[in-house]
């Protein structure tokens, strides 16, 4: 299953998706799409990702331990929920206008309802098992949740889009070993003659 780094490799494909489909129109470079924080004040760019929640599913179902060659046996990933806004820097000297603003938006939902699933093995390579999709969908806030996630970095609520990125399964590095078979028995029935057991 996924390692640690699968958190962070989600939030690049995103990213690299907006670069390759977003640039040169309506973003001039790929330059201008970041992963960052609306807090971040000493940056220019103008499209920022900012990964504000992480949730453990408990609602998955999971076997409690997973085979791991011949003799060990791993405790199973722990499936997460990863959540996602897509902003506009507001501090970007980029002079951009209202309309520019609804376009970049608009441009974004598009792209993401068109990439909306990525398999674990394309962002890990490694990987061995195929996994379920990551499935991009829109998170079911409501304007007044919203409003919160711009409050608690104290910062106005301005347009943006938010998204939830599920299942993200999270491998553990526990490892149980089996007991090896040392003594076996083994007993065989010959059944009497003339058919009697």
């Amino acid at each position: 299953m996924a390692d640690y780094p699968i958190i962070a490799d989600v939030s690049a494909y995103i990213v690299r998706t907006l670069r390759q489909k977003m640039c040169p129109e309506p973003i001039p470079s790929p330059n201008n799409i970041e992963i960052s924080s609306p807090a971040s004040q000493d940056v220019d760019y103008i499209l920022g990702l900012y990964l504000y929640d992480i949730r453990e599913e408990n609602d998955v179902t999971r076997n409690p331990v997973m085979g791991r060659g011949k003799l060990q046996l791993s405790v199973p990933p722990k499936p997460y929920s990863l959540y996602y806004m897509v902003f506009i820097n507001g501090s970007s000297q980029m002079g951009l206008k209202a309309p520019d603003i609804q376009k970049i938006v608009g441009r974004v939902a598009q792209i993401i309802n068109d990439n909306a699933s990525v398999y674990p093995n394309e962002l890990q390579s490694w990987l061995e098992a195929e996994e379920p999709p990551i499935v991009l969908s829109q998170a079911k806030i409501s304007l007044e949740e919203k409003v919160r996630v711009w409050s608690a970095i104290n910062k106005p609520y301005q347009i943006s889009l938010f998204y939830k990125a599920a299942p993200v399964f999270l491998s553990s590095e526990v490892v149980i070993k089996t007991p090896r078979v040392t003594e076996a028995t083994f007993s065989v029935h010959v059944p009497k003659e003339g058919g009697e057991q």
